[in-house]
């Protein structure tokens, strides 16, 4: 059996701090700090559960980062 990989690193930082910023803003904000995809949705997007190492998700209400979470 193939040994089961260990996942990166995922960058040191609060998803909560991106809550309030411009989308555009927090876009660029999250790739300068290691995030290696981000995913911007509208409020009540259904969106399956899987989790994603490395991805970012925003919530973004307008032009404004209203919820953001890691996976």
């Amino acid at each position: 059996m193939a040994p089961i990989p260990t996942p990166a690193a995922q960058p040191d930082d609060a998803p909560e701090a991106y809550v309030g910023l411009d989308a555009t803003r927090a876009e660029r904000l999250a790739r300068e700090r290691g995030w290696s995809s981000i995913r911007a949705l509208p409020p009540g997007t259904i969106i399956t559960m899987e989790y994603l190492t490395g991805r970012l998700n925003f919530e973004v209400d307008g032009e404004t980062v209203t919820r953001c979470w890691q996976g």
